[in-house]
């Protein structure tokens, strides 16, 4: 009896000590994430707490926090089994903000200025309902079917796709929702937002306002080997700057989203550990660094906020759309973009337009062209801020197939020699889902 006491004593404390030095240092960042969740699932998206428990944070360990919801004053707070209490607020034009101990919820904050015409035209271009288009070649019994295999069937939890749409010559030919998601659901798009964050750049360039070839201008790397890296190459993944991105332990990013105040900092404090243009490494640090040198482009903070909506998202009437901020009032352009699946699409169909939007030029074909590029030592998996099927990752796809891709599975498909734009919106990645399958599917029912 007492030899079975010593064991299971001994067990005990094991797992005590296996908890402290293993399991505990992640909980801030466990009750980070699910607090910065529920507080943009409910008051950004409008779910319900059963809703968001049950699917957005319906993943390992975050599934261990307690989130209590406080509609008076528009915060979440997160515990892991009573420990390491983290806070959330939602404020209306900026999103929920993770929040720590010494930021002041009372101080005033800027929001972005919106313009939201109303433009007399069918969706995707305007305001008013997709036009009811039928093309010849499109066997619409064969599409919607590719698009019902894209869901789980009832009770099942394997495929977990909220939401497909696809754009076709610029129409929409078919869109298919989960139970509980409709046209008017924002979602939210993760690492599609760097897709969206790339594109200013673009459309500063056009400007004549930006110069993505030259060195990128960080005054802290002036006196060292850094100064030769280029905004190009920050833009490629390929500076050669240290950063570990992985979202099953502490590490860069995950540092960054749940503790960091100013997510712009994270990546330029990290040294060489390659070469420029030789060395691509995938880094959420790097584009809110890009997040970074936007700003610097602005003589104010306002000037920075507006420019996001007024000169791409309210121009092309994604209204939906809100890119949340950190504690310092920098657009967290990485990872926090949120928007209907409708207005998504519209962002696959500017690309698919070359940059051009009802007759305007936002940004130039050539801009295109470069994201849309391989990078070197990418193995032809990336571009500019966008994944590539050049390498064949997708072999019933074509190569010339790029897209905008975030955590869990969201997509924003562009297929130019097909003029197909897709959007997948869901809770899985590549290994649990036949993207391959379902991109072949869409483009099977459209006869060539």
């Amino acid at each position: 009896m007492k030899k079975t006491v010593k064991v299971l004593a001994l067990v005990l404390l094991v797992a005590l000590v296996y908890g402290r030095i293993a399991i505990y240092p992640q909980l801030d960042l466990i009750s980070g994430f699910s607090a910065k969740s529920v507080a943009s699932g409910h008051f950004l998206a409008n779910r319900s707490l059963e809703l968001i428990e049950g699917g957005d944070n319906d993943i390992d360990k975050i599934d261990w926090a307690k989130n209590v919801i406080d509609a008076s004053e528009s915060s979440v707070s997160s515990t892991v089994y009573g420990f390491k209490k983290r806070k959330a607020i939602y404020r209306e034009g900026l999103g929920a903000t993770l929040i720590n101990a010494d930021f002041d919820v009372s101080k005033p904050y800027e929001v972005p200025n919106r313009t939201k015409q109303s433009i007399n035209l069918p969706y995707p271009y305007g305001n008013l309902e997709p036009k009811d288009t039928v093309f010849a070649e499109v066997d619409y019994t064969k599409l919607q079917k590719s698009l019902a295999n894209a869901f789980d069937e009832k009770e099942e939890k394997k495929k977990r796709t909220r939401s497909v749409l696809v754009l076709y010559k610029g129409h929409l030919i078919g869109e298919k929702y989960a139970d509980g998601f409709t046209k008017d659901s924002k979602m939210l798009g993760w690492s599609m937002t760097k897709s969206i964050t790339a594109t200013y750049f673009g459309i500063l360039q056009k400007q004549g306002q930006f110069d993505i070839t030259k060195p990128a201008p960080i005054a802290a790397w002036q006196n060292d080997n850094r100064k030769h890296i280029t905004t190009a190459n920050l833009l490629e993944m390929n500076s050669g700057l240290e950063w570990e991105e992985r979202y099953d332990k502490i590490c860069d990013a995950t540092q960054m989203l749940f503790i960091e105040e100013d997510m712009t900092q994270s990546q330029i404090n990290k040294p060489l550990t390659g070469k420029p243009n030789q060395s691509w490494n995938y880094s959420s640090g790097t584009t809110n660094l890009l997040s970074g040198i936007l700003r610097q482009q602005f003589k104010s903070h306002q000037d920075y906020l507006d420019f996001w909506y007024a000169e791409l998202i309210d121009k092309i009437g994604m209204y939906s759309m809100l890119i949340e901020t950190d504690m310092a009032g920098n657009f967290v352009g990485s990872s926090y973009g949120w928007a209907t699946t409708r207005d998504w699409a519209k962002f696959g169909q500017l690309y698919l337009n070359k940059g051009n939007w009802n007759g305007e030029q936002l940004f130039e074909e050539s801009w295109v062209n470069y994201v849309a590029t391989p990078t070197n030592s990418s193995n032809g998996e990336y571009g500019g801020q966008f994944w590539l099927n050049a390498g064949g990752k997708y072999p019933d796809v074509p190569k010339d197939m790029y897209f905008a891709s975030g955590f869990q599975g969201q997509k924003v498909i562009i297929i130019p020699s097909h003029d197909l734009v897709i959007v997948r919106f869901g809770l899985t990645e590549d290994e649990n889902f036949d993207f391959n399958g379902m991109m072949k599917g869409i483009l099977d029912s459209i006869k060539k």
